[in-house]
């Protein structure tokens, strides 16, 4: 009787909206999953397995969602410094013998009955970090010195991530939950204009230093693609099958380029594409909307937050959300490099998956433990 008791209490309790909303895109996700495999000369030859693992990853997801929404993270945040090794540490077991190179990039952990990508995982522990920073500072946020331990809290995770894997789209996905971040602590404007000037006059030592030639070439070929045909096929692709399915589509299961595997990861960084060209500009409207509601209602949660922690955990999930849901789509349409950014809920994978729905378990943990309405 008491685990059901409290059961019922919890459900009372959480965000069923959060939950409610990811379930949907889930589904909705598998079933462009299944459409986008189902050929034989897919990578999965048309197998169903990868919708087994798809759907275990969300039934273990939705358990993460629950535990995590249980923790109380702001018993945890005088600890902060020691995530932030434990971070470091998590990228840096790419070195080991368990890293295993997918795709021609080594990000992930082979961990025998599945994979994990430590730079998915490091963005919750992240969030976390800097959330827990920025109040310790938040008074001296403006100042260039407190704004100087913050930017290097955050330099020295997109550091440990590119060292590890070599993965700059991930790295710069923690410079923008930073970005986010910061501002809705109370950062100054005027640091805007500082940092639009700082980024324009790296760019230089980015593009000659830091950038791969395959990355460099994936910048180019937005503007001429016939600079390389080859690492310009996907985008065009990609955007070929989206026009093509003007306003209803071709028909699930029916699309001409998804069936034929003519865009390459249409499972996982292309699946817009499928919804594009089989369910048309409403299949993508749809999935537009559904994470819209769901970002809106993330940023809603940290608006009704009972502390600044618990605040900036929830505008760090949102903005985590918002971003990779800007990027991927926008990569679909041609209008940013390929950067290997999954849609969150829709793509494919196991980690993508789990980090989501853990994601949203810290922002439901911070609905739960809000200011009652009469305290706002």
């Amino acid at each position: 009787m008491d685990i059901i008791k409290s059961t019922v209490n919890y459900i009372k309790n959480t965000d069923l909206y959060l939950a409610s909303i990811a379930l949907l895109c889930s589904i909705y996700g598998m079933v462009l999953i299944y459409s986008a495999t189902l050929n034989p000369a897919s990578v999965y030859d048309g197998s169903t397995r990868n919708l087994f693992i798809q759907a275990a990853a969300i039934i273990i997801g939705l358990g993460a969602f629950v535990v995590m929404s249980l923790i109380d993270l702001e018993t945890m945040s005088g600890w902060w410094k020691i995530f932030v090794l434990v971070n470091i540490g998590l990228q840096f077991l790419l070195f080991t013998p368990l890293g295993e190179e997918v795709n021609g990039q080594r990000a992930w952990l082979n961990l025998g009955i599945t994979s994990l990508q430590p730079g998915e995982l490091g963005k919750l522990i992240f969030i976390f970090t800097l959330a827990a920073h920025i109040s310790e500072i938040r008074e001296h946020i403006s100042e260039w010195r407190g704004l100087f331990v913050i930017a290097l809290h955050t330099l020295i995770m997109m550091a440990a991530v590119i060292v590890a894997s070599g993965d700059t789209g991930m790295a710069i996905q923690y410079f923008m939950i930073a970005l986010i971040m910061l501002f809705a602590a109370g950062l100054s404007l005027k640091w805007l204009g500082v940092g639009v000037g700082l980024g324009i006059v790296s760019i230089p030592i980015l593009w000659n230093f830091v950038l791969q030639d395959y990355q460099i070439t994936r910048i180019l070929v937005l503007f001429d693609p016939s600079i390389d045909l080859d690492a310009s096929r996907q985008a065009t692709y990609g955007k070929i099958a989206i026009g093509s399915g003007q306003l209803t589509g071709q028909g699930l299961t029916h699309g001409t380029m998804t069936q034929m595997q003519l865009v390459s990861e249409n499972q996982t960084d292309y699946i817009f594409s499928v919804a594009g060209e089989e369910l048309g500009f409403i299949g993508c409207m749809a999935i537009i909307c559904l994470l819209t509601l769901l970002i809106m209602r993330l940023f809603y949660v940290s608006y009704r937050a009972s502390t600044t922690f618990s605040a900036l955990l929830a505008v760090g999930v949102g903005g985590m959300f918002l971003f990779q849901t800007f990027m991927n789509i926008f990569m679909n349409i041609g209008l940013l490099p390929v950067m290997g950014l999954t849609l969150p809920f829709f793509s494919y994978g196991g980690t993508s998956v789990l980090t989501m729905y853990a994601a949203l378990g810290i922002a439901a943990g911070v609905r739960m433990r809000e200011k009652p309405s009469w305290l706002q």
